[in-house]
């Protein structure tokens, strides 16, 4: 039965690494990886002078921060609201609305938040020209940018997120509970004394595992709500490795920043594992 998994993982996890070697070369395709000649380090030497790349990398970092920080809790907040409710047909109401935008595409997503922030027939437009407010071009202001992509990214993702929360809440004991109502104890006593340590172990696992990924935004959000006015403020790593790599060519560049990418993520993981398994003594391994 784990065979398929087993095979899958081989083929397409660990088989590719192999080809990471191309960032050690300067990577000819008709040459192939054996006539390919070694170049050492050159490629990462491009990457960290290159004057442009700190600007990258501080967007992505601010970016995916943003969304830790705001992000990361939605689901949990969701679920915890969700677990509140008694009435089950309101309660599957809202699961079934909350999880519909996770199976929509970023082609979509994108065209609906383009259409909503539309200055001319946009819906916050004409509710700030109602409130007599002028009308803005969110899609066009650097400034806006950061928020718009956490906001949907948010939209998008929070019920799908909040599953493995509403599982999680699903296992509690119900003893607890009716321990704490013969204590006195009210809703939202129970909520920080019962149901959220219950919660940390699934939070902290989950907390781990989004760490890692700190450089990885997703290409496909960014790419569809980024334009050139805004590029200053919503150029990522993914996007750069897209323009570089796929439209560039430059095969061999782009491996090496993807290595940099692992390498931070192994970092980041290690050190946020062992401070989880100090404080709170939840670890991935």
């Amino acid at each position: 039965m784990i065979m398929p998994g087993i095979v899958f993982f081989l083929l397409f996890k660990y088989v590719p690494i192999l080809g990471s070697v191309i960032a050690f070369q300067d990577y000819n395709v008709y040459k192939g990886i054996m006539g390919s000649p070694f170049v050492g380090l050159k490629h990462f030497e491009t990457l960290f002078t290159y004057p442009e790349f700190a600007k990258i990398l501080k967007n992505t970092v601010l970016i995916s921060i943003y969304q830790l920080v705001f992000g990361f809790p939605a689901p949990i907040i969701l679920a915890l609201l969700l677990n509140e409710v008694r009435k089950m047909w309101f309660k599957r109401s809202v699961q079934t609305i909350v999880y519909l935008p996770h199976f929509l595409s970023w082609v979509i997503v994108g065209g609906l938040v383009i259409n909503v922030l539309s200055p001319n027939y946009g819906i916050i437009n004409g509710m700030l020209e109602f409130l007599g407010m002028e009308r803005t071009f969110f899609m066009q202001q650097p400034e806006f940018f950061r928020s718009i992509v956490v906001a949907s990214g948010i939209w998008k993702e929070v019920g799908w997120n909040a599953i493995i929360y509403l599982a999680a809440l699903a296992s509690i004991n119900t003893e607890m509970y009716e321990a704490a109502d013969v204590d006195g104890a009210g809703r939202f006593r129970k909520m920080i004394s019962i149901t959220l340590p219950s919660l940390l172990p699934t939070i902290m696992i989950l907390f781990l595992l989004r760490i890692g990924h700190l450089l990885d935004l997703g290409f496909e959000q960014i790419y569809m709500l980024i334009n050139p006015l805004v590029a200053d403020k919503g150029q990522i790593i993914d996007t750069y490795i897209y323009s570089v790599g796929l439209l560039g060519g430059q095969y061999s560049y782009t491996t090496a920043i993807g290595i940099f990418k692992s390498v931070v993520g192994l970092m980041l993981i290690l050190s946020f594992n062992q401070i989880s398994k100090r404080t709170t003594g939840e670890t991935l391994y």
